[in-house]
């Protein structure tokens, strides 16, 4: 004898339960509209007249649509295995609730000018030295601080050990093959493996490796290329951030 569970709001079901019990639990909540017969044998479903056949585990064949009409709508039944975007979805913008207020566009703006014309400030006052703290990865890092700030990319621990880990390989790449391709493929893919492993992952640190074993005039820096100038930098562009964050929950236009 199959059991009967009353449903109301089948809107609520997105994904069915992988167990009976867990499905009874699900439904019990729910008041009747549309019944629900689980026969524990055969592990169907059946919705008002039409009878679903889910298989062993109770999960929905990837082939298996059910369109229910209720409320003269129509709701679409289907597994999560069948519901992926389409290929060409990640060529199109994200969809969002609104469109960026003129203050989300501003505040971070206003921030990367203001980190690289600090940048360029300190660059004159160690030119004497020969040496630069303007790289072309702390650009990448000011696109993720201030336009994303609650992305992964932007955690203070991805970023301080990617760009540590990341021009170290890069400083070990070039000591081991020295300046070519060998050298520059092997410190990326290490970068990646490092990134992945320590859970660190910050995209602008893996371009490191590659700028240290390309630019000459790094390569007396030798091992203190690890905290300069990427991580130093990076302490300057994270108080930025804290201006640029604060400026845009309180100054909206």
């Amino acid at each position: 004898m199959g059991m009967q569970i009353p449903v109301n709001h089948l809107n609520q079901i997105k994904v069915l339960p992988t167990s009976l019990s867990s499905i009874s639990a699900c439904m019990h909540s729910l008041n009747s509209q549309l019944m629900l017969k689980l026969n524990h044998g055969t592990q169907r479903i059946q919705i008002r007249n039409e009878v679903i056949v889910l298989g062993s585990s109770l999960h929905w064949n990837s082939k298996t649509h059910e369109t229910i009409r209720r409320n003269r709508g129509v709701r679409t039944a289907a597994s999560a295995n069948s519901v992926s975007p389409p290929h060409w979805d990640s060529w199109r913008p994200d969809k969002v609730a609104s469109v960026p207020s003129l203050s989300d566009v501003v505040w971070p703006s206003a921030g990367a000018f203001l980190a690289m014309a600090i940048l360029g400030k300190i660059d004159q006052i160690l030119l004497p030295k020969g040496i630069s703290v303007t790289i072309a990865p702390l650009g990448a890092v000011c696109a993720v601080l201030f336009a994303t700030p609650t992305s992964p990319a932007a955690r203070k621990y991805n970023m301080f050990m990617a760009q540590i880990g990341c021009a170290a390989i890069g400083v070990m790449a070039f000591s081991l093959f020295g300046s070519g391709w060998l050298a520059r493929s092997t410190a990326l893919a290490a970068s990646i493996a490092f990134m992945i492993y320590t859970r660190c992952t910050h995209p602008p640190a893996a371009s490191l490796p590659i700028l240290f074993i390309d630019g000459a005039k790094l390569h007396r820096l030798n091992f203190w290329y690890a905290f300069f100038p990427g991580a130093t930098g990076c302490i300057l562009l994270c108080l930025i951030q804290g201006m640029v964050v604060y400026l845009k929950e309180n100054f909206k236009f």
